[in-house]
């Protein structure tokens, strides 16, 4: 157990940064919009198809996610419903079906990006340091209040 928790510092330390706070912010703000959810694998596909030079298939992406096709179907099922993806059959080969982006797709991919970027600058702010003039503010109160305890606003109330 505790080389585990070795190895884990020890990728942690090697990281530049730790993205799981953006991951869970990002989360966080598809989870709360209105419409429906994307499950992790319904995201994964979504993002393959508009992230990844296509064209991209069903069994093209069963073979990137090492699923099954009729799960990447059920996954693009659910985002045929949403219109964030299309099927279309290959017109060169009937037997396959490529899958196409949408405009709502693309919409999609904005409000995902948008999402990525404010929960990326929250974490980036909450890490930074507050500035030397907040970190002055309290002891210039308590310096102020001497007869109040610590000081700050939780005594303000009996003034």
């Amino acid at each position: 157990m505790a080389s585990q928790a070795a190895a884990f510092q020890v990728q942690h330390a090697a990281n530049d940064e730790d993205l799981t706070p953006v991951l869970h912010k990002t989360m966080l703000s598809l989870v709360k919009r209105d419409g429906a959810d994307l499950t992790a694998r319904q995201l994964g596909v979504f993002l393959a198809v508009y992230l990844d030079d296509g064209p991209h298939t069903v069994r093209g992406l069963a073979s990137q996610f090492s699923i099954c096709k009729p799960a990447v179907t059920r996954a693009l099922d659910k985002l045929g419903e949403l219109d964030l993806a299309r099927r279309k059959v290959d017109p060169r080969d009937r037997r396959s079906v490529v899958v196409q982006r949408t405009a709502l797709g693309w919409a999609f991919l904005g409000e995902l990006r948008r999402a990525m970027s404010q929960a990326a600058a929250d974490a980036e702010w909450a890490a930074s340091p507050p500035p030397a003039a907040a970190r002055a503010w309290p002891k210039a109160v308590a310096a102020r209040r001497p007869d109040h305890g610590h000081g700050l606003a939780a005594n303000s109330w009996s003034d």
